[in-house]
């Protein structure tokens, strides 16, 4: 066997199996275990002196075993490690046990009556791997069963339909704490005051020049009133920033340029002009926006009250 499998060979094979192992096994995140963790670097090469110390002793044992030969015995030895894999004894003894063949000389024992055409039947029995196979088929298709259909286990389909489910779940949490990966369903409106600060930074840098520094509108419409062209409130103008205006007489869209996160800032920074009313605005452009949303006031809830009702 060693003779297939050399000493240039063994050595690195078990090293590299036990690495893989180890890797595999212990959870250093994004890093290898043996750069996150000396200790594993240690064990690795410490085994790698035993492994190599292991077979230098082996081999001065079997050199010492080979010269207490007798010259028969060293010849029969050199006779066995001439012989190819398949002539191996070794070899021979596996697959007798796999096949349970018998010797051509035992055929006259097996020949049964059947004769087709010239063609004689032998009754040799079935190869002991294909009826262990068969055996281990039969186990496994109990256990199926009643894994399956009596115990009622999730199936494939099932499994699939759950880890779509808690996908989605473990998205929507991650997208609550990685604001660049927000959208105009997530965004929430910011109204603290270092958040409007980098607002009003982003804004003077980039809208300034269409909207003017105060947001009264010059190329671009008024932000400050109550009118919007693509709808108001945070999400609507999350929307706009990120995709662009109107085709064709819009704004650009600012993905490629702003992160999600910068967007969002920005966004709120115009929804806290509200009402600032600058000098000399740009005349109102768009529809009155409404946020349906919010609860509704008391005072709203009097301009919906039925007009019929008879006054006193």
């Amino acid at each position: 066997m060693k003779k297939f499998f050399p000493v240039y060979v063994r050595v690195p094979l078990i090293f590299f199996i036990v690495f893989a192992l180890m890797e595999y096994f212990i959870d250093s995140g994004d890093k290898p275990a043996f750069v996150k963790y000396p200790m594993v670097s240690l064990f690795l090469f410490v085994f790698l002196f035993i492994l190599i110390a292991i077979e230098i002793t082996l081999s001065a044992v079997n050199r010492v075993m080979y010269q207490l030969l007798s010259p028969e015995e060293k010849a029969q030895k050199e006779l066995e490690e001439s012989l190819s894999f398949k002539e191996s004894t070794w070899f021979k003894k596996l697959m007798h046990k796999l096949t349970k063949t018998e010797p051509i000389e035992k055929e006259g024992e097996l020949l049964m009556d059947h004769d087709y055409d010239g063609i004689k039947e032998l009754d040799n029995n079935l190869p002991p791997w294909w009826v262990y196979l068969f055996y281990i088929c039969i186990i496994f298709g109990v256990i199926y069963v009643v894994r399956y259909d009596v115990l009622g286990a999730d199936d494939q389909e099932m499994e699939l339909k759950k880890e779509l489910a808690q996908a989605k779940i473990d998205v929507a949490e991650y997208m609550k704490t990685a604001p660049d990966l927000m959208d105009e369903k997530t965004v929430v409106l910011l109204t603290d005051a270092p958040s409007l600060a980098e607002g009003n930074r982003i804004f003077t840098t980039n809208c300034a020049a269409c909207h003017r520094a105060d947001a009264g509108g010059q190329i671009g419409p008024n932000l400050t009133d109550d009118r919007w062209i693509l709808g108001g409130g945070i999400k609507n103008l999350f929307h706009t920033i990120t995709n662009g205006g109107r085709d064709g007489k819009g704004m650009i869209a600012w993905k490629g340029t702003l992160k999600p996160k910068e967007i969002q800032k920005v966004a709120s920074y115009i929804l806290s002009l509200q009402g600032s009313n600058p000098k000399d605005p740009k005349e109102a452009e768009g529809e009155v926006w409404v946020d349906d949303s919010a609860p509704k006031t008391d005072a709203a809830a009097a301009t919906t009250k039925d007009t019929t009702e008879v006054k006193k």
